[in-house]
């Protein structure tokens, strides 16, 4: 998406959130709301005063949260596959949230076997899309590996992704937001329009984009499409 960004003219830059990738892991600070403030600074060193700013599925709902706190740093949201996530309207409680959305703990599994998985369940990604998502983990000497994400942190995410509503927040924008969602054919993606067409009817800034047939993955499987939707809508 980058690539095609900056053949269209736009600057990029791109971020490993908090207790991800390179980034540092504090112990704490694991909330939507304090991912939102750490963007603040990654805009600061960049030197991006007002930017359109994306993220992927929870990465969504945090730009939604970054936009609601700091209008004047954002021109525009775009959440792929996110931003529009209300995990308590299909999970009442924590426990069965926590029961469905775990992730599994994948530490020690050989990274050959991993890709394998990766690559039986995306036949048409391209290598790079295979690397970036390998790239969630560190490959230690014996070729196995360990998630750059730890476990407990990552549900610290999901308990803050659990309690957030965009249906509250998504009123309040002044940018517009952009929903660019994976129609997976499923029950999850009838979730989805319901709570698209709630947050369209709640505010007049928020338009939709659907992509069909849909991964959740959707810069991964439509990285040029999704770029040129962005130049398009911004």
């Amino acid at each position: 998406m980058a690539t095609r960004l900056r053949e269209l003219g736009h600057p990029t830059a791109a971020v490993d959130l908090r207790g991800h990738g390179q980034s540092p892991k504090p112990d704490g600070g694991y909330d939507l709301a304090t991912m939102a403030e750490d963007l603040v600074a990654v805009l600061d060193d960049v030197g991006f005063e007002r930017a359109v700013v994306a993220g992927q599925s929870t990465g969504g709902n945090i730009a939604v949260d970054l936009a609601a706190a700091h209008p004047t740093r954002v021109a525009g949201v775009v959440g792929v596959d996110g931003g529009s996530i209300e995990l308590s309207r299909q999970f009442p409680d924590w426990d069965t949230c926590l029961d469905a959305l775990a992730p599994p703990r994948l530490a020690g599994t050989p990274a050959a076997r991993i890709e394998g998985w990766v690559r039986s369940s995306h036949p048409a990604w391209a290598d790079w899309a295979v690397a970036a998502t390998m790239a969630n983990f560190e490959i230690l000497d014996d070729g196995t590996v360990r998630p750059w994400l730890t476990f407990d942190r990552h549900i610290q995410i999901l308990r803050s992704l659990w309690e957030h509503k965009p249906s509250k927040v998504v009123p309040r924008l002044t940018a517009p937001l952009l929903l660019a969602l994976a129609d997976s054919g499923d029950s999850g993606t009838e979730d989805k329009r319901a709570m698209a067409g709630d947050l369209c009817a709640a505010s007049p800034s928020v338009q939709v984009e659907w992509f069909s047939p849909g991964d959740h993955d959707l810069h991964l499987q439509y990285p040029v499409e999704l770029a040129e939707l962005l130049h398009a809508r911004f």
